[in-house]
C-alpha cells in the first residue's frame, strides 16, 4: 500500500504483524491492570462492614491511591524513559503487583493505605509504557489507532473484575486476602510475558524487514535522553499536561460515582446497576477504538496531524454533550444510553491526546512527558473527587452541575492545547 508521509512521498507497505501482537501484551496488561485497581472498590462495602471501617476511613484509602498514582507519575515515566519500557514498565508490574499482594495481608486502615500506596506508584507506569512502546513500534499515521485498542482494555479491566472475584470467591471458595493473593498471580504471568516478548523492534528478531521498514518510516528523530529540567520549559509539554488535568478528572468521575448515582437515582442496588455498568464500558471501548481510528485514518488520507487529532478531539468533546440532559432522563436505559456515549467520547479524546506526545516529542522524552500529565491527570482528579462531594452536599445529591462541568472540560482542553502549540510541531530540544 503506497502511502504520502508528511515529510514526503514514501512507498512503504505496511506488510507483517507482529507489532499487533504487542498491541494484543498491552491490552491484556491494561486489563490486569484495571482488575487490580477495581478490586478493593468492589470489596469496600464488605471488608468496611468487617473490619469497621467509616466513610472517612475509607475515604482516606482512596485518597492514597489517588495521591501515589499521580506522583508515581513523575518517577515512573523517568524510570521508563531512563531505562526503557521493557525494564522500566516490568518494575512497574513488580512493584503494582507487590502492592496488590499486599492488599491480602492488611488488616487496619493505615495498612491498607500502604498496600494502596505501591499499587498506586506501580500502576503509573501502566500509561507512560504504553505510550512509549507504541511510539517504537508504530509509525505516527498508525499510533493513535494501536493505543485506542490498548486503551479499550481500561473498561475490559472494570467489567472483568466482577466475574474475577466470583471465580475466586463463590467457585473456589477463597476468602477476600486469599483472593488478593492468589489474584497477584496475573501480575506475574504478565512479568514474564512482558519480559519474554518485550524488546524495540529491530532487537526483537521477530519482525520481517518489510513490516520493520513500515514502523521506522517515520523521518529519523533526535535519541539523546532529555532531562527534566528540559521538559518542563516546554509550552508542547503543558499542552498535553493541562489537556489531562482537564479531562481525566471526568474518568475518575465516572469510575467512582456511578454506581452511586444509578443506586440513588433509580433506586437499584449494586447487582442490578452491574449490567447498565457494562453496557456503558462496553459503548466506551467503541469509542476509545473509533477515536484511534478516526485521527489515523485521517492521517493516512493526507490530513496533517494537526488537524486529526484535533478534529478528533473536538468531535469526541461533542459526544460528551448528552450528560448535559441525563439528570432530566426518568428511564434509567436511556441515562445507561447518554452516558455510554459520553463514556464513548471520553476514551476516544483519551486515545489522541496519549498520541500527542509522540507526535512532539522524541521516543527518550515520551515516558517523562507522559509521566508529568498523567500527574496533572491526578491531581486534577484529586480536586474533582473533592469537589464533588462538596457540590453533592450543598445541592443534595443533584448531579446536574457536576455534568454540566464535565461537558466544558474538553472543549477547554483543545483549547489550551491549541494555544500552547497551535500545529502540534516538534518541541525544540
Amino acid at each position: 500500500m503506497a502511502i504520502v508521509s508528511e515529510g514526503g512521498p514514501a512507498s512503504v507497505p505496511r506488510a507483517g504483524r507482529f507489532r499487533w501482537m504487542i498491541v494484543g501484551l498491552l491490552f491484556a496488561a491494561t486489563t490486569v491492570n484495571y482488575i487490580d485497581r477495581t478490586m478493593l472498590g468492589l470489596l469496600a462495602p464488605g471488608l468496611g462492614k468487617e473490619l469497621g471501617w467509616s466513610e472517612n476511613d475509607y475515604g482516606n484509602i482512596v485518597v492514597a491511591f489517588q495521591f501515589a498514582y499521580a506522583m508515581g507519575f513523575l518517577v515512573m515515566g523517568w524510570l521508563i524513559d531512563r531505562f526503557g519500557p521493557k525494564i522500566g514498565y516490568a518494575l512497574a508490574i513488580t512493584v503494582w503487583t507487590i502492592g496488590h499482594v499486599a492488599h491480602g495481608f492488611a488488616g487496619s486502615v493505615t495498612s491498607f493505605m500502604a498496600a494502596r500506596v505501591f499499587l498506586g506508584i506501580g500502576e503509573a507506569g501502566h500509561f507512560p509504557s504504553v505510550v512509549r512502546a507504541s511510539s517504537e513500534w508504530f509509525p505516527q499515521k498508525e499510533r493513535a489507532y494501536a493505543i485506542g485498542w490498548v486503551n479499550s482494555a481500561t473498561t475490559v479491566g472494570v467489567i472483568l473484575t466482577a466475574p474475577t472475584l466470583w471465580l475466586f470467591m463463590t467457585w473456589l471458595g477463597f476468602g477476600w486476602r486469599e483472593t488478593f493473593i492468589y489474584t497477584g498471580l496475573f501480575g506475574v504471568v504478565l512479568l514474564a510475558l512482558w519480559l519474554k516478548i518485550y524488546s524495540n523492534p529491530r532487537e526483537s528478531g521477530k519482525v520481517s524487514e518489510v513490516e520493520l521498514a513500515w514502523i521506522e518510516h517515520d523521518p529519523p528523530e533526535q535519541v539523546a535522553r532529555i532531562g527534566w529540567g528540559r521538559i518542563v520549559t516546554k509550552r508542547e509539554a503543558w499542552a498535553f499536561a493541562i489537556g489531562k488535568f482537564l479531562t481525566d478528572p471526568v474518568w475518575f468521575l465516572m469510575l467512582f460515582w456511578l454506581p452511586k448515582y444509578f443506586s440513588t437515582t433509580y433506586n437499584v442496588d449494586l447487582k442490578v446497576v452491574l449490567l447498565p455498568m457494562i453496557a456503558m464500558y462496553i459503548l466506551s471501548d467503541i469509542g476509545s477504538i473509533a477515536g484511534g481510528w478516526l485521527s489515523s485514518k485521517l492521517i493516512h488520507n493526507g490530513r496533517s496531524v494537526n488537524f486529526a487529532r484535533k478534529v478528533t478531539m473536538l468531535i469526541s468533546g461533542c459526544c460528551v454533550l448528552p450528560l448535559l440532559f441525563v439528570t432530566g432522563v426518568q428511564n434509567m436505559w436511556l441515562a445507561v444510553l447518554l452516558i455510554g456515549i459520553a463514556l464513548a467520547g471520553h476514551q476516544s479524546f483519551s486515545s489522541n491526546i496519549l498520541s500527542i506526545p509522540p507526535d512532539m516529542f522524541p521516543k527518550r522524552a515520551v515516558g517523562s512527558v507522559i509521566g508529568l500529565g498523567g500527574f496533572a491527570g491526578g491531581v486534577g482528579g484529586m480536586i474533582m473527587s473533592k469537589s464533588t462531594g462538596l457540590v453533592l452536599d450543598a445541592t443534595h445529591g443533584n448531579y446536574t452541575i457536576i455534568f454540566a462541568v464535565c461537558t466544558v472540560t474538553y472543549f477547554v482542553a483543545v483549547l489550551a492545547i491549541h494555544l500552547l502549540s497551535p500545529r502540534l510541531e516538534r518541541a525544540k530540544i
